[in-house]
């Protein structure tokens, strides 16, 4: 007659399963996860350069997407980052909405440049433009014909091609009428979701 094992014999067999098949996953994980970064760092360059662009190494794909732009009309003396020359405080633009949203993409005519639309309240004008060096020009179409204002600024030290300072200055109209008052303008880089 076979003898039946007692509780304590079962559960002494069940807890020796257990723990044999826990530590053996346990070791299969830790041979997988120590594994992976030694072969992740064997195959992929470092990419951080290109993650993070100096000012200078902007390109007109680092332009490409979505900006949000602040006008700050007061133009002060001094830029705090210290990146754009001191003009005389003006007074205020009376019409220039204090920001604008500009969406950006490759020009389908000029390798090197965007092209892309600014919307300030209810108006939405045509942009094109590119970088050379850190240096960003922007040109700005009402109609899409005739120039009705320019961005001109420099991509900011440090913000990885994500933020640019500059002055933005209204085309006269007609052409022989006084200028315009130039605005300072940042333009922050906002996230995308591709």
């Amino acid at each position: 007659m076979a003898r039946t094992p007692s509780a304590a014999q079962l559960l002494r067999i069940a807890l020796s399963t257990k723990a044999a098949f826990s530590a053996l996953l346990a070791t299969l994980f830790l041979i997988a996860t120590s594994a992976y970064p030694t072969s992740a760092r064997g195959q992929n360059p470092s990419k951080s350069a290109a993650v993070c662009p100096a000012a200078a190494q902007v390109t007109h794909q680092h332009l490409q997407g979505l900006w949000q732009a602040q006008f700050y009309p007061d133009l002060p003396t001094a830029d705090t980052r210290g990146t754009l020359p001191a003009l005389p405080a003006l007074p205020a633009l009376p019409a220039l909405p204090a920001t604008a949203t500009l969406q950006l993409g490759p020009h389908p005519e000029l390798a090197q440049s965007v092209r892309g639309t600014v919307q300030r309240g209810a108006v939405t004008a045509q942009v094109s433009g590119d970088v050379d060096e850190g240096d960003v020009t922007l040109e700005e179409s009402i109609n899409g014909t005739n120039i009705s204002a320019t961005w001109t600024g420099q991509v900011s030290d440090g913000s990885c091609g994500k933020e640019i300072n500059g002055i933005w200055n209204n085309a006269p109209s007609p052409p022989d009428s006084a200028p315009v008052t130039p605005t300072r303008f940042v333009l922050r880089k906002q996230p995308s979701w591709h």
